[in-house]
């Protein structure tokens, strides 16, 4: 089979794994199990939690003893078996444990992935920065496939939605076995630091002012995205509440009409080598931090009548807001690292988003919302309770100090006649 197609096919079940459950759990819980909104904070924040420790780990094994598409194989198998019993618990509490052990599996799948990808790219003497994206763009056409089959067979408030995780996850274990030998890179002789017998090496980068500056910012960065996984589609869903939106369609289908951002995504991600080639990293990211702002703008002064679209113009704008801090940084972390600690650099990215920035955005947010943007007094089953106009716009402006914050402090200078992305270590002032 072509390379392209097998890591295509790799990248598709990675993220249709992910978006069979992700934007629709919220409804199978609160209409199905009827569980508190607390409890629901919780079961998000197991995905921060994972992605504190478990990519970092997974990249320092990979790296040091077992072969990356062996060890995501492991764990892909793993977590199919845990989706499959998500359904039959029956108390939060321990469905909180339960999530959790399944994020310490899949979290670090998603770093696994990208070091395989890269791995087999340039093992074939191809340019990541060129050839990866376009590859990329079907684990976003994976994540729309799943979130439309779940919700055209109205499954988003049933169990079916984990069911068909779990057979995902179980064929993409399997998979992954014959995907092309990634093995550890750091051996004996080049393991002669202390970092390097910790299994720390990919920390080492920090040392580098410029890099230590982006990994701070995609933290930050990885804030703003779970703000959007975890409130858009409840956003969308109380304008069930209102007679005035009952029937419209961006209420009868609200997973779908947010699963315009993903169809967003796969346009962007195949104009990341241009942009990146050709303006460099820092005005990416730059552009990335902007297109949040008119993300959680266009929801502030949005709705479903009259206003819907703004609600699909911000699901257009998230393809970039996403796509050139996402996909862009692990390029660049890529263009940094060592090859050497390839999957722990990519653990350490991950670490730094979907772990710390995770965490800092789900409880900061969680404890704002609770305390200065919703009415406790209201009744939230007949009524919208939440200030989602204030709510977002707050979310605005966190990105756009964000954006004034990085121009001046991310010195990195890019060279447009450069083929690739600058040499290893090489951030210059």
């Amino acid at each position: 089979m072509n390379l392209k197609l097998r890591l295509i096919v790799m990248v598709f079940l990675q993220y249709f794994i992910w978006g069979a459950w992700l934007l629709t759990i919220g409804a199978w819980w609160f209409q199905n199990r009827h569980w508190s909104g607390t409890s629901f904070g919780a079961i998000f924040s197991t995905m921060g939690i994972a992605a504190l420790f478990m990519p970092s780990i997974a990249g320092i094994i990979a790296d040091k003893w077992i072969n990356a598409e062996r060890l995501y194989g492991i764990f892909q198998i793993a977590g199919a078996v845990i989706l499959f019993f998500v359904p039959t618990i029956g108390s939060p509490d321990v469905l909180f444990w339960v999530m959790l052990v399944n994020m310490c599996f899949y979290m670090p799948t998603i770093s696994l992935a990208i070091a395989v990808a890269y791995n087999a790219l340039k093992q074939d003497g191809r340019d990541v920065v060129r050839d990866y994206p376009p590859i990329r763009v079907w684990g976003t056409i994976g994540f729309i496939a799943a979130t439309w089959t779940v919700s055209l067979l109205h499954l988003e408030t049933s169990a079916g939605q984990f069911r068909i995780a779990a057979a995902a996850s179980l064929a993409l274990g399997l998979y992954a076995f014959t995907l092309p030998k990634a093995p550890p890179r750091l051996r004996g002789g080049d393991v002669r630091s202390l970092a390097d017998r910790l299994g720390l090496t990919s920390f080492t980068l920090f040392r580098n002012r410029n890099f230590a500056v982006f990994l701070i910012f995609a933290m930050l960065l990885g804030a703003a995205l779970q703000l959007t996984n975890a409130y858009g589609d409840t956003f969308l869903q109380d304008f069930a509440k209102l007679d005035r939106y009952k029937g419209l369609l961006a209420v009868r289908y609200p997973a779908i009409i947010i699963s315009i951002s993903q169809i967003s995504e796969t346009l962007f991600i195949l104009t990341i080598p241009f942009f990146l080639k050709r303006f460099g990293i820092k005005t990416v990211m730059t552009m990335s931090m902007l297109a949040w702002v008119l993300r959680f703008g266009l929801f502030g002064f949005g709705n479903p009548a009259g206003g819907l679209w703004m609600i699909v113009l911000s699901c257009i704008v998230y393809g970039m807001a996403f796509d050139f801090f996402n996909i862009s940084g692990s390029l660049f972390v890529e263009g940094q690292a060592d090859p050497k600690i390839r999957a722990s650099a990519q653990g350490l990215f991950m670490f730094m988003t979907n772990g710390v920035g995770a965490m800092l955005g789900s409880l900061a947010a969680g404890f704002a919302i609770d305390h200065f943007f919703t009415d406790h007094a209201c009744n939230d089953a007949i009524a919208i309770c939440k200030d989602w106009h204030g709510i977002w716009l707050a979310f605005a402006a966190y990105a756009l100090l964000m954006a004034i914050l990085f121009v001046p402090l991310f010195r990195h200078r890019h060279v447009r006649a450069a083929e690739a992305l600058p040499a290893r270590h090489g951030a210059g002032a």
